[in-house]
């Protein structure tokens, strides 16, 4: 296996976690539990971003251009229209 599949499989791992982590925390009622669970969340999201970074140096991951004004603009008004019962 060679590098590139490393980092990438390793990232979408971690992403994995971050969504388990994500719904975990909104399920749990206790307190203790919870702050855990936030605090991996951290740590796996900390580790995402330095793998991120590896992964744009050695462009093994390249990001889609960046949205311009007006596509942001639409986001917004669909994200922000009052929803219809």
């Amino acid at each position: 296996m060679d590098e590139k599949t490393m980092v990438t499989d390793t990232l979408v791992g971690i992403n994995g976690e971050l969504k388990m982590f994500a719904e975990y925390i909104t399920q749990t009622e206790n307190k203790e539990l919870k702050q855990c669970l936030k605090q991996m969340r951290n740590q796996s999201e900390m580790s995402q971003e330095k793998l991120y970074q590896v992964a744009r140096e050695k462009s093994y991951y390249v990001p889609a251009a960046k949205a311009t004004q007006e596509e942001v603009e639409h986001v917004k008004s669909i994200l922000t229209r009052p929803q219809m019962k």
